[in-house]
């Protein structure tokens, strides 16, 4: 099993109910073809670098998953062939990646200011 992210912009204009049962249908993908979801993380509305579609904005959902090889490309079509993605990006993680994004989740990572005396 590999570990993956999935990063996907919707279109804006998806309703609260429409946004989560796309997730929902995604993480259900996802498990139907032998993988599991470890981390889903819903940005919300998000400003785009540049206009997609004439759009200037976008819903950012970011999904951490492991899985077989051969999901990738059954993930792949199913983006494609919706019509509220706008973009998509499945990234392989590293166990390096992997370790940082669990750290990062559970807050691992804290700022300590510098007091002087």
């Amino acid at each position: 099993m590999n570990n993956y992210e999935l990063m996907v912009i919707f279109t804006p204009v998806l309703s609260e109910e429409d946004f989560k049962a796309s997730q929902k249908k995604y993480s259900d993908l996802i498990a139907e073809n032998g993988g599991a979801t470890v981390y889903s993380n819903p940005w919300g509305l998000k400003s785009l670098a540049y206009a997609i579609e004439k759009k200037t904005t976008g819903i950012y959902w970011i999904l951490e998953f492991n899985g077989p090889s051969d999901l990738n490309e059954k993930l792949k079509i199913q983006l494609l062939r919706d019509e509220q993605v706008m973009r998509h990006m499945i990234t392989r993680l590293d166990k390096y990646a992997v370790e940082y994004n669990l750290i990062k989740r559970t807050g691992g990572f804290k700022v300590h200011a510098k007091t002087e005396a």
